[in-house]
């Protein structure tokens, strides 16, 4: 059973609502640990004196900052401890905005809010629904560990959502990544924009996230666990692709040919019949028909699989 991350009551108007925090979103990524090649013991990192090569017992070690290049100031954990915010635990909601009005690069980490207890279960109901209803978003701020998070609170499902969000001069400039100079000069035709656009409704569909899968994870998974079990695993040549346009126009009506199932793929795609030929595809190319056939489960389908589903929707299309 999940452990909450924090708790408190979260402040609506002279409204205490007692919530807890649990971590919404947990990630997949495979985690390695360094070994000592021929041992396969695990490696300690261990804390050296840069100037003298020493160890560094742990009780001799003291938080510096860099102030300059190789000057320091050292700080005492208690002087930085009266800097800490004053601790709280409350959930302090400052405004209600519309969500559309949130940029998503403000988003950082999501956590599900749950009543805390039996006595919260109404006022925690109450704000959920009015919230559900009126569509917004509340924007609050709390304290957890000792730092101090701007919040943005939505109703989901009859839950509450709470994502931390970035402050506003903790998000980049995008003057600063000089594009000026590669965007000021270039210019685009009426006609590649609307041919663009066309694409871009040709691809239009419901969003549903679980027909997305990290697929690098699943194969270093699978990757691992047939190594573990002494399997012979031949690993495949991945091909690099460069992502380089030689022709706009011709890239985009190839493009909105393959939406509307009216590119075979060329000469080297087309099998006897007129029909693509599969088999010759990458994967990327078989997932990118199936997504705009919307072949179901596609998302769960190797390239063999791909194949024999697409070829079973054009077996469709040719019986209608």
């Amino acid at each position: 059973m999940a452990r909450a991350t924090w708790s408190g009551s979260i402040s609506f108007g002279l409204v205490n609502v007692p919530v807890q925090l649990f971590t919404a979103v947990r990630s997949h990524a495979v985690r390695f640990k360094q070994l000592h090649e021929g041992t396969n013991a695990p490696v300690k990192q261990k804390r050296v004196d840069t100037e003298t090569g020493d160890e560094v017992p742990y009780d001799e070690i003291v938080k510096g900052y860099e102030v300059d290049d190789g000057r320091y100031v050292v700080v005492d954990p208690d002087e930085l401890a009266a800097l800490d915010p004053e601790r709280s635990r409350m959930i302090d909601i400052l405004d209600f905005v519309e969500q559309a009005d949130i940029d998503p690069i403000y988003y950082d980490r999501a956590y599900y809010l749950s009543p805390g207890g039996e006595a919260a279960a109404k006022p925690y109901r109450l704000l959920t629904e009015a919230m559900e209803r009126a569509g917004k978003v509340a924007i609050a701020t709390f304290v957890m560990r000792g730092n101090s998070y701007l919040a943005a609170i939505r109703a989901r499902d009859g839950l509450l959502v709470l994502s931390t969000m970035h402050y506003a001069d903790e998000v980049a400039d995008p003057a600063d990544l000089e594009v000026d100079e590669t965007l000021g000069d270039v210019e685009v035709r009426e006609r590649e924009v609307a041919m663009a656009e066309q694409l871009i409704d040709s691809l239009l569909t419901d969003f549903d996230p679980t027909s997305y899968r990290d697929e690098h994870q699943e194969r270093v998974r699978e990757f691992l666990e047939a190594k573990a079990e002494g399997q012979d695993i031949e690993l495949p040549t991945p091909a690099e692709q460069t992502g380089d346009v030689v022709d706009l126009v011709a890239a985009l009506e190839r493009s909105l040919a393959r939406a509307r199932g009216d590119d075979d793929g060329g000469d080297t795609r087309a099998s006897e019949g007129g029909r693509p030929d599969y088999a010759s595809m990458t994967r990327t190319e078989l997932y990118e028909l199936a997504q705009e056939r919307q072949v179901p489960g596609r998302s769960q389908l190797n390239k063999q699989e791909l194949v024999a589903a697409l070829r079973s929707s054009d077996e469709e299309a040719g019986a209608a």
